[in-house]
C-alpha cells in the first residue's frame, strides 16, 4: 500500500483533469495471514467483491465473536449493562456491555439480522423512547440520584445507542431519524450561540462546561457517520459542525456543572482530537477510529492536517503494501480508548505478521471512504 498516485489523466485538449489518489490493497497478504473476519471486511468493504455463502461465513469465524455472542442474556442484553468494556485480560467478556458488544459484532462483519444483532435490537431502540423509567439507565442508575444527572445519562445511552443502530444500518427507521434530529438541533444550537466560543465558567479554580453547553458527543459522531442521508438533509448544520471540529482542542478536561455537581464528560468532543503525528502515535487504534469516523462524515479530504497524518500510515507500509510501525520490534497497536475498543483489534492471532493486520485493513477501508481507486495486489 506503499504507493499514492494522483495522477491527472490528460483530455483531448491537452489539460489534465484530477482524479482522486490510488493505493494498492494487499488482499492477496491479508487472506494469508489475518483472521476470517478481517479477510471478509478487506472483501466486502475495501475490495468490494460480492460476497457469497462461503464467503459470509468468514466473518462468523472468531472465536471472540462467538463468545460474545453466546454471552447474550435473554433480554438481549449483555452483563444488564450498555456501555462498560470487559475486564482486561486476553478475549475476557466479563463485563461487557450492549453497545460495545453490538459494534464488535457489526465490526466483525456480523448481520444485523444474525439472532444476537436481531436480539439486541430492542432494548437499544428501547432507549431511543426517552424513558423516565430508573431501570433503563442501566449501569449509569447507581450515580443519578438527582433528576439533572438522570436527564444527561438517558442522553448519552440514548445517543450511543442510536451510533450503535445507525452502524447496523437502521437509517431509516423513523425512531432513529428522530434521535439524531433531536441530538443534530441541541448540538446546532450550541454551535450557533455564544456559547460555543466560550464555553467556560470558572467555579473555585477550576474552570467548568456551563449546565447549558451541548457540544458534540462522540456517539453523535458516530451516528451520523452511519446514515448519509441524514447528513445530505442538514448540510447547514454538518458544515457548522466541521467548522467546530476543525477548530484546536482545549486543553481543559471536559467536565460539566449538574445542579450542585461537577461531572466528568469524556464523551464530549471540545474540538479537534487528531491535531498532530504525537497524538496518532500515542493511540494508533483511536487515530484510525477518528480517521474513519472523519472520513465517513466526508470531513476528511477536506481536512489537511487530518488527511497529512493519514498519508502518513499510507507511507509507511513496505514493498509489500503492509503497515509496520516505525520502531522495529515494536509490539502490536493497542488502546485503552472506549470508542475505539470495538474496533481494535479484530485480529485473534497476534503474533507474527498477524499484529500488522488491523492496521493494514483500516487502512485501506479508510481509503475507500475517501474515494480513492483501490488497486488490488
Amino acid at each position: 500500500m506503499a504507493e499514492l498516485t494522483s495522477a491527472a489523466p490528460e483530455t483531448e485538449t491537452g489539460s489534465t483533469e484530477p482524479t482522486e489518489p490510488s493505493i494498492e490493497f494487499p488482499l492477496n497478504w491479508l487472506l494469508d495471514h489475518a483472521a476470517p473476519p478481517i479477510q471478509y471486511r478487506a472483501f466486502v468493504d475495501v475490495a468490494r467483491l460480492p460476497p457469497g455463502p462461503k464467503l459470509e461465513t468468514l466473518s462468523l469465524a472468531s472465536p471472540y465473536a462467538i463468545r460474545i455472542a453466546v454471552s447474550q442474556s435473554l433480554d438481549g442484553t449483555w452483563s444488564e449493562r450498555m456501555l462498560t468494556l470487559p475486564k482486561p485480560g486476553k478475549d475476557g467478556i466479563e463485563g461487557l456491555g450492549t453497545i460495545p458488544a453490538v459494534e464488535r459484532l457489526l465490526e466483525y462483519g456480523w448481520h444485523r439480522d444474525s439472532p444476537p444483532l436481531a436480539q439486541a435490537r430492542r432494548p437499544l431502540f428501547r432507549l431511543l423512547a426517552e424513558d423516565t423509567d430508573p431501570r433503563f439507565l442501566y449501569e449509569l442508575r447507581a450515580s443519578a440520584k438527582a433528576p439533572d444527572i438522570a436527564l444527561r445519562g438517558r442522553q448519552i445511552l440514548r445517543e450511543a445507542s442510536s451510533a450503535a443502530l445507525a452502524h447496523a444500518g437502521y437509517e431509516a427507521d423513523p425512531r432513529l431519524r428522530g434521535s439524531a434530529r433531536r441530538a443534530m438541533e441541541r448540538i446546532d444550537a450550541y454551535l450557533d450561540s455564544a456559547l460555543a466560543e466560550k464555553p467556560w465558567i470558572r467555579i473555585g479554580n477550576r474552570h467548568v462546561l456551563a449546565e447549558n453547553a451541548s457540544p458534540p458527543s462522540i456517539y453523535a459522531l458516530m451516528m451520523v457517520a452511519h446514515m448519509p442521508i441524514f447528513r445530505s438533509e442538514h448540510y447547514p448544520e454538518m458544515e457548522r459542525l466541521y467548522a467546530y471540529l476543525s477548530q484546536p482542542k482545549p486543553t481543559q478536561e471536559a467536565v460539566q456543572m449538574y445542579g450542585k455537581e461537577i461531572v466528568t464528560q469524556p464523551h464530549l468532543v471540545m474540538g479537534d482530537l487528531l491535531h498532530n503525528k504525537n497524538v496518532v502515535d500515542a493511540d494508533i487504534p483511536f487515530a484510525l477510529t477518528w480517521l474513519e469516523i472523519m472520513a465517513r462524515l466526508g470531513f476528511l479530504k477536506r481536512n489537511e492536517t487530518w488527511l497529512k497524518l493519514f498519508e502518513r500510515f499510507v507511507d509507511d507500509c513496505g514493498r509489500d503494501r503492509v503497515w509496520r510501525p516505525h520502531n522495529k520490534g515494536t509490539s502490536e497497536p493497542t488502546t485503552t480508548n472506549p470508542y475505539a475498543w470495538p474496533k481494535f483489534p479484530l485480529e485473534s492471532n497476534l503474533e507474527g505478521d498477524g499484529r500488522w493486520t488491523d492496521v493494514t485493513f483500516r487502512i485501506g477501508l479508510i481509503a475507500r471512504l475517501l474515494g480513492w481507486q483501490i488497486k488490488l495486489v
